[in-house]
């Protein structure tokens, strides 16, 4: 059980990949964890090795692709008297092939982990951060957002989906003591391109390197950090540290920050927090 004294993060997809690596974050960052997937036993592996960190767990095991999960697993939140601090929404599914002969149930199991749940479940928990006046959200889109996908068109969109949702929030949100973060990695090696059958596509195998889960959680989670009280959160992010210098500046995007003086109220950012990032 969680504790009520640690803030408390909620983290989706924690059974593997991106979103098993953000719950090691916030477990390093002093945060109680309810831990939310369809594998049960990958879960508790994870929870194992973290309670021997003194993070208390909950175990969630709901299959976001049905529907209705998101508001099954909100009642049941309430049910045990959880409170959330922080919410991450790391659950998503992928399919490749063109779009005419794609099956109709991977389609539908897509946009329902990818697009409904996700909007379902962010939309039924923040009431409760903005009555505290403070929590965060984290939606995990991707590069996918920034471009169409030919091959992977439906995931493509629902990425671009994830990244119009957590800008236009952030923005609704702002000065409510509520942020909303969407974080945008590019290829990462977790159990993604074997489900969405992609092991030989370039994306994967091709001259680019790919990120690995845990540098993809630790600077999402550093960088949806304020760097100072002064300074605004950066508006996009990409961090392409490993490229030659040659194609950093096509590569790279950074927008301004927006700062302040000290003891003067922050300008509000122009877009909500968006960390795009790529090797």
């Amino acid at each position: 059980m969680v504790s009520a004294t640690r803030p408390i993060a909620l983290v989706t997809g924690a059974s593997s990949g991106i979103g098993a690596e953000l719950a090691r974050e916030l477990a390093k960052d002093g945060h109680d964890l309810v831990l939310v997937a369809r594998r049960r036993e990958a879960m508790q592996a994870l929870a194992e090795t973290l309670k021997a960190e003194g993070v208390a767990i909950t175990i969630i095991a709901a299959d976001l692709g049905k529907a209705g999960a998101a508001a099954a697993l909100t009642q049941e939140l309430a049910a045990r008297g959880i409170a959330l601090d922080v919410l991450i929404n790391a659950a998503g599914l992928g399919d490749s092939g063109r779009f005419d002969g794609a099956e109709p149930e991977k389609i539908e199991a897509m946009l329902q982990v990818n697009v409904v749940a996700l909007t379902e479940l962010t939309r039924l928990l923040l009431p409760q951060m903005l009555a505290r006046q403070r929590g965060k959200v984290m939606l995990v889109a991707s590069t996918a957002a920034f471009q169409p996908g030919p091959e992977m068109a439906v995931y493509y969109a629902s990425k671009a989906y994830v990244l119009s949702l957590g800008r236009a929030i952030g923005y609704e949100l702002r000065r409510t003591g509520v942020t909303v973060t969407t974080l945008c990695p590019g290829a990462t090696a977790t159990g993604f391109a074997q489900i969405a059958q992609m092991q030989g596509s370039a994306l994967f195998s091709g001259p680019m390197p790919v990120m690995q889960a845990a540098e993809v959680a630790r600077l999402g989670m550093r960088r949806s950090k304020p760097a100072a009280p002064w300074l605004s959160p950066v508006s996009s992010i990409e961090s392409s540290h490993s490229l030659p210098a040659s194609r950093r500046r096509r590569c790279c995007c950074r927008l301004p920050a927006v700062c302040r003086a000290p003891g003067r109220a922050p300008a509000p950012s122009p877009e909500p927090d968006q960390i795009r990032i790529v090797p």
